[in-house]
């Protein structure tokens, strides 16, 4: 698209040349014809009149390049239509590419702009495409200097593959019947604004957002798919989700002088049924459906203030406060039967679950921010904050027990508190030509306490038993990091910097109602009194341009992170390292422009992240975990004439975590490769109209799964744009 005004800057020359040849040519002939004159009469020679040359095309703005000239247009309509053609597993391709398997269309952009009165403009923006469940309007009213009005509708789905896990001795993919899951989400919203100038701004929003649907669950079902007492929780579950938020929020804010300041009041309210289900034992005597109804009603109410203000022009002051009132109330039950939401019936073959359970909870929280932009001197800047958290809650809870065909009532309650105090300096100096300096720490100190009481459900003494557990803690959490960026040569820039974090947590059990020495059971929760996280990162990238069409970025990061666990002393155990776990990431992105008309770019990145756990050295149903991945890029754009653009896409992508310890344990960790390869042109048929035709074809290879998620998806998708 550059290629248009260089085209439009060669005519413009070539023009000025022509002109200049007939100026010369009429030099020349005016030169004769004097010369003749001066040579036969004595009347005095007639100067000639000499043109200049024309001024030379002003080179278009990217707004009239992308239009295609001069003409631009402020509203446009693009008709759309295509299709996800897909074989092998349907489910797994939709929810990579998150597309229906089903052919769609309709309006995939609109905008519409127009103004209605004196300083008053109507938009109109959205789309909707058929088939897709994707749907979106917005409607907004401006009138300079005084306010707006939006109306905003969004309604949208996602897919989910139902398959759960996969067991390799007797190859076998556990899913669900009908394993594609989809779920709605949508968003209903009004906002207005008043906007007088040196008057105070506000704005009101009201929102209403909703999900509505099923998606694949993380927990599965147990089997016995050896035919052992080996148990394996590899059957899928879904989640049905039935959620609706709505939502009230005014905001206003004020600038006087120096100062600028707000405050704004929120209010929030939903009603959430959810519900996970499962199958225990599938394909046995004695399955079984597990119903897990989740309810869930709360308000909330939000109260928050801020100040920004220069008491300097070096010195920059701001602070914020935030109040939170959270009420909610739950409800449940876990219900064992021979099929879904069926009411509870007492069954020696039920296990442990629970009827009735109501109760109810309440969280006060209070932030404050303040903060300080000081510089002192020239190039040295200083930024000091602090900020305070305090958050209390109570909660309790009451139902009924349920085992076989026996059942018990439980009650429990917990109350706690905590505050949080983080400190955190941030330094930048610029006074060295071609460096940049920054480094900082952040410190938190924090306490609190919790105290629990009760429990889920215990039936004749079978199931977890009620607790009595009274915890103090403290926290104490630091980071300090430190950088520079150098800029060698003037195409040539380098950034080194790395940080080190460690958070510490120190328990005081006062009181715990389980035994926490050799051989018990049950110790926790009352069992840790001290466990500590630590991070230690290193960070590189290079940023080299050998000419002014090639850029080079190569980017290395090491991160090393450790958790160090201390139990309760009457354990006889010391501190351990629970936890480790190690990551490198490497990157290298190239591009490249040899042509005004042609551009490339290719990416490749390297992830190696391992996490061990001393489990892992005494069996093998405990794996370390591996997240080692590697992907490849390739990005090209051609411009093939004045009207037409040419872009090729390509992506791999290969994980090879998969560790085969069926026999001792679960496989986990992914194994799977991609290749993902795209075709887009687009042809300007005139200022007007445009169309563009996009082909992609890709490849999933799902070894984890046994082959049973593999699938190749091919999508073709064509739309028409008017703009006027």
């Amino acid at each position: 698209m550059k290629t248009k005004s260089l085209k439009q800057r060669e005519q413009a020359a070539n023009r000025a040349w022509y002109r200049r040849c007939i100026v010369v040519v009429a030099m020349l002939m005016s030169g004769g014809a004097m010369a003749h004159a001066d040579s036969s009469t004595n009347a005095p020679a007639v100067k000639p009149v000499v043109k200049t040359a024309a001024k030379p095309v002003k080179p278009l703005t990217p707004q009239q390049l992308y239009e295609g000239g001069k003409e631009t247009y402020n509203n446009w309509v693009d008709f759309s239509v295509g299709g996800l053609m897909t074989s092998g597993n349907n489910a797994q391709a939709q929810q990579q590419y998150q597309l229906s398997n089903e052919p769609f269309g309709g309006i995939s952009d609109l905008h519409l702009q127009q103004d209605v009165a004196k300083k008053t403009t109507l938009t109109v923006d959205g789309h909707a495409l058929f088939d897709q469940n994707d749907y979106k309007l917005m409607l907004g009213l401006q009138r300079e200097e005084v306010g707006y009005v939006k109306f905003n509708l969004t309604d949208f789905s996602t897919w989910y593959n139902g398959a759960g896990g996969y067991f390799q001795p007797t190859h076998t993919q556990y899913q669900l019947p009908n394993n594609a899951l989809s779920l709605n989400r949508g968003e209903i919203s009004l906002e207005a604004g008043l906007t007088l100038p040196d008057k105070p701004q506000v704005i009101f929003k009201y929102t209403h957002s909703s999900r509505n649907g099923d998606k694949s669950s993380t927990i599965w079902g147990p089997v016995h798919p050896d035919l052992t007492t080996t148990v394996r929780g590899v059957l899928p579950s879904i989640y049905s989700i039935n959620e609706n938020v709505d939502s009230y929020a005014l905001d206003f804010t004020h600038h006087i002088k120096e100062t600028e300041f707000g405050a704004g009041i929120r209010y929030e309210t939903a009603t959430m049924a959810d519900t996970h289900k499962e199958n225990f034992w599938s394909g046995e005597p004695i399955q079984r459906s597990v119903t897990d109804k989740q309810g869930t009603t709360y308000d909330m109410l939000n109260l928050h203030a801020f100040s920004e203000t220069w008491l300097k022009k070096d010195l920059f002051f701001s602070t914020g406060y935030s109040f939170a009132n959270l009420n909610d109330g739950f409800n449940g039950s876990r219900i064992y039967g021979d099929d879904y939401d069926v009411a509870y019936s007492p069954s020696p073959i039920n296990g442990l679950g629970y009827t009735s359970l109501n109760g109810g909870a309440h969280t006060q929280e209070h932030v404050m921010d303040i903060n300080l932009m000081s510089t002192p001197i020239k190039y040295f800047t200083i930024v000091p904050s602090l900020r305070v958290q305090q958050r209390d809650w109570d909660a309790n809870s009451s139902g009924v027990g349920t085992l076989g065909n026996d059942t018990g009532p439980f009650n429990s309650s917990s109350d706690g508190e905590m505050l949080d105090v983080r400190e955190r300096l941030d330094v930048r100096y610029t006074g060295m030509t071609n460096w940049v300096y920054y480094c900082g720490g952040e410190w938190t100190e924090g306490s609190g306490n919790l105290n629990q009481n009760g429990g889920l459900s215990q039936v004749n003494g079978f199931g977890p038993p009620p607790v009595k557990e009274q915890t103090d803690d403290t926290r104490w959490f630091q980071k300090y990091f430190i950088g520079t960026r150098w800029y060698p040569y003037r195409r040539t820039s380098i950034d080194v910097g790395g940080y080190y974090k460690r958070n510490q947590y120190d328990y005081n059990n006062s009181t715990d109602s389980t035994y926490n020495g050799a051989g018990s059971p049950d110790r926790y929760p009352a069992y840790l009194s001290q466990q500590s996280f630590e991070t230690y990162d290193g960070n590189t990238r290079l940023t080299l341009r050998p000419a002014m069409n090639v850029m080079l970025v190569s980017r290395y990061e090491y991160q090393w992170s450790t958790i160090n666990t201390t139990p309760d002393s009457i354990s006889g155990l010391s501190e351990s390292q629970s936890s480790k776990m190690t990551s490198q990431i490497i990157g290298q992105n190239a591009s490249w422009s040899p042509w005004s008309r042609l551009c490339l770019q290719v990416g490749f990145n390297y992830v190696l992240s391992e996490t061990k756990t001393p489990t892992s050295d005494y069996t093998q149903a405990v794996l370390n975990s591996q997240n080692n991945y590697w992907t490849v890029t390739f990005n090209s754009a051609v411009v093939i004439d004045d009207k037409t653009d040419l872009n090729l896409t390509y992506l791999y992508y290969q994980a090879s975590d998969y560790n085969n310890n069926s026999v001792d344990g679960l496989p986990l960790g992914a194994g799977a490769d991609e290749h993902v390869v795209t075709a887009t042109i687009t042809r300007r048929i005139n200022t007007h109209l445009r169309v563009n035709l996009k082909c992609a074809y890709s490849q999933y290879n799902d070894w984890a799964s046994g082959g049973n998620n593999n699938n190749t998806a091919e999508m073709v998708y064509s739309s028409l744009q008017y703009r006027f």
